[in-house]
């Protein structure tokens, strides 16, 4: 029985619907295991504690989309909530499957704000998709990863077709609609020397809120111990399409050039927010940089809780929202022991680093590379965390001073200029 009277907090949810299904096939998408791992315990979860109660499912009933609105809205104790769609491909759930989930945010709404965002690959977007974003007031972020030539070489159609085209056409559609829209573009073997192209075709396409993330990922997926638990061996070598240890800081450092010259105040670029946020004082809005994870979790088809979007493992299993209060599993002391692990679990040479304080060591998924005497290991991304906060910190600094004397980060163009 869910517990009613749970007190109330604050937290994030990414709401999987369709759980792993996708109408592409991308060679780096990290959560095809999740796959893997309902097809290994299909017909065995009864016989697992680690395992949910609920058969696997590839897309949530009407009924757990009904319960868990109103149980996340209630849950809260803010003024706003926002409701973030992912997959997989959350498109695959239907126009009517949102239509439904806007009517039951209106009916269990209580006076609150609710807002939606929705990340998509776009290639199913029509105008009747748009015009429901439209009229609802969805946030879009599309997946792309630059120029034709590099989208194309990972995001592909299940039937191996490019989908570039598509996407280009989704986002005029969105324009048309005056859908509000960004861009998240994936870092990888193939655009991380290439990062001025792939800003400026993001530009072109109309972007002006962009975030880049790197994929990291290890072979064999299902890197898990007997214990369920996320833990490649010490020798787990990458997979051939993740982004050089060093490659990420260039390519960001790059963007940072580019975006510095004119751009400040017209594009919006998550991590450099981030990064200012921190400088000034406040917490950081890109999980990667905060001092804790455990903010961002992830609710799949079926009700099942996780403790991140990267860590839908079986030890990561915080329950299921039809037979434990939602608010409680986000508050468990399990998801308060992942989240504090971040900040525990450091090398000396990560506790030691002078960029510590604006990196707190990354994400920890990314933690992969044994150092000789150490206890832990280090981020395999923590060269790339240096070059990027050493190499910002100039403007960061003095676009701190200009909004604390009561102007505006873009203010800093023309200081910047006449330096270089």
């Amino acid at each position: 029985m869910a517990t009613k009277n749970h007190k109330k907090a604050r937290f994030h949810m990414m709401a999987k619907p369709t759980s792993y299904r996708c109408n592409l096939k991308c060679d780096y998408c990290f959560y095809l295991e999740k796959e893997e791992m309902v097809d290994a315990s299909d017909g065995k979860k009864a016989a697992s504690p680690e395992s949910s109660a609920q058969k696997p499912s590839d897309q949530m009933s009407d009924a757990m989309l009904k319960r868990y609105i109103r149980d996340y809205i209630r849950s809260q104790d803010r003024d706003e909530i926002d409701f973030a769609w992912q997959g997989g491909e959350p498109t695959l759930a239907g126009l009517d499957f949102y239509r439904n989930a806007v009517k039951y945010q209106k009916q269990y709404a209580d006076g609150k704000t609710i807002t939606n965002s929705f990340q998509t690959n776009a290639v199913a977007i029509n105008r009747q998709w748009a015009q429901f974003f439209a009229d609802n007031n969805f946030l879009i972020g599309v997946s792309v990863d630059g120029a034709a030539d590099v989208h194309d070489k990972y995001r592909i159609s299940v039937n191996g077709k490019p989908t570039f085209e598509r996407v280009k056409h989704a986002i005029s559609l969105l324009k048309e609609f005056n859908v509000q829209f960004n861009t998240l573009t994936v870092i990888n073997d193939q655009n991380w020397d290439k990062a001025r192209e792939t800003y400026h075709a993001l530009k072109e396409l109309g972007s002006e809120h962009m975030q880049f993330i790197p994929i990291v990922e290890v072979e064999q997926r299902c890197q898990q111990s007997s214990t369920g638990h996320y833990s490649p061996t010490a020798d787990a070598t990458l997979t051939h399409f993740s982004v050089p240890a060093q490659g990420y800081g260039q390519f960001m450092t790059e963007i940072f050039d580019e975006w510095i010259k004119e751009d400040v105040g017209r594009i919006f670029i998550r991590m450099f927010d981030s990064i200012l946020a921190t400088w000034m004082g406040y917490p950081a809005s890109v999980c990667v940089q905060a001092k804790e994870c455990g903010q961002a979790m992830v609710i799949e088809a079926n009700g099942d809780l996780y403790s991140c979007d990267h860590y839908v493992y079986p030890a990561n299993r915080l329950g299921n929202i039809t037979q434990t209060d939602i608010g409680k599993l986000a508050t468990s002391k399990q998801q308060q022991r992942f989240g504090s692990a971040k900040a525990t679990k450091l090398t000396s040479l990560c506790q030691q680093c002078e960029v510590n304080v604006l990196c707190n060591g990354g994400c920890p998924k990314h933690r992969i590379t044994p150092i000789e005497g150490e206890k832990y290991k280090q981020n395999y991304l923590c060269a790339s965390y240096k070059r990027i906060f050493t190499h910002t910190a100039t403007a960061m600094h003095l676009m701190v001073q200009e909004i604390q004397r009561g102007g505006v980060a873009a203010n800093v163009m023309p200081i910047l200029a006449n330096m270089r």
